[in-house]
């Protein structure tokens, strides 16, 4: 008898675990078909203004449309990106909050040890959202015409040129180290807080060169504010297709891209996850997006989590065999 009570109890039990359990599912479910049910933040590590930070408002517009729902840009500048992902790894996995990445954030991983987050544990990809090269500029007071010519300037310097960077550890930076290796040019990096300030000062002539992203180099180009010698992909661009790509300039085995994605905090639900990433790829591939980015000279991308993924661990593998090569490290 009181076995027969036990074995009750147990199965009694063992139906309130059920339905607990059915019950947490279907919670799961209503939210993820409901969601976003209010506003979402989308972090991002610029200040307002550049280019990181133009992509994030153009895709939160096209968000708000589809959601039906206020997607607010959150700019959280400063630390070469890290206090922005800092903020999104320690929010809740809920998919209230989420932020762009950048290679830039890959380049810092691999060149400082101790950050504060891991891009493949702390984050949850989402999609890559666009890929664009950077241009190699210069101030027009600077000697140089053709790649060769500014490294032969570099070395006669006795200081060599100056190259500045939106941050230490910055794609940039590790842009301008890669080419003082590989071209064996004598460079001196400046790091600025943000790739805003950098250009300021190329422009006033504070610093004689940069490498910087192609809408935001392809303005100042054609005003004659700063001049173009390559850019840093394998294929020359439509805007400026008398460029040559930094391998056909010399500089053998050189390219640099930077890219932007979009990531959630880890452990995110898999159906929350399901709705953002596909509303993601919905808007990056819009007619209108893809056709306004490809002016620029900017690839759209709209990866699945999975392929977002693997990109970044891609990266920062690659990007660790630069700094190595670069004698790069900030620990």
């Amino acid at each position: 008898m009181l076995i027969d009570d036990v074995n009750g109890v147990r199965k009694k039990r063992g139906h309130i675990v059920c339905l607990t359990a059915g019950l947490l599912a279907g919670a799961v479910s209503v939210h993820a078909q409901s969601y976003p049910s209010r506003s979402v933040r989308f972090i991002v590590p610029m200040a307002p203004g550049g280019s990181g930070d133009h992509t994030s408002r153009l895709m939160s517009q096209k968000l708000q449309a589809l959601w039906r729902q206020n997607v607010v840009v959150d700019n959280r500048a400063g630390g070469t990106g890290t206090i922005a992902l800092e903020t999104a790894a320690n929010a809740r996995p809920d998919g209230y909050t989420i932020s762009l990445c950048t290679g830039s954030h890959a380049a810092r991983q691999a060149m400082q040890a101790r950050l504060s987050f891991d891009l493949m544990r702390s984050f949850t990809p989402l999609t890559q959202v666009i890929s664009q090269p950077y241009v190699l500029t210069v101030h027009p007071s600077v000697q140089a015409r053709t790649v060769a010519e500014l490294v032969s300037r570099a070395n006669e310097t006795p200081r060599g040129l100056t190259y500045g960077s939106a941050g230490l550890g910055s794609l940039q930076h590790l842009s301008g180290a890669l080419f003082s290796i590989q071209g064996k040019a004598k460079l001196l990096h400046v790091p600025y807080k943000g790739g805003g300030p950098a250009m300021t000062d190329l422009i006033g002539g504070q610093i004689d060169m940069i490498f910087m992203t192609s809408p935001e180099a392809a303005p100042h180009v054609q005003s004659g504010k700063v001049r173009s010698l390559a850019v840093s992909s394998v294929r020359r661009l439509k805007s400026l297709p008398r460029l040559p790509t930094m391998v056909e300039a010399g500089i053998t085995g050189y390219e640099m891209t930077q890219w932007y994605g979009v990531v959630a905090p880890t452990g995110l639900p898999p159906a929350v996850l399901a709705r953002l990433s596909s509303g993601l790829i919905e808007v990056i591939k819009s007619p209108d997006l893809v056709e306004r980015f490809a002016k620029d000279d900017v690839e759209v991308v709209g990866s699945t989590p999975d392929e977002f993924r693997a990109h970044i661990a891609a990266e920062i593998k690659r990007f660790e065999r630069a700094v190595k090569a670069a004698g790069l490290k900030l620990d």
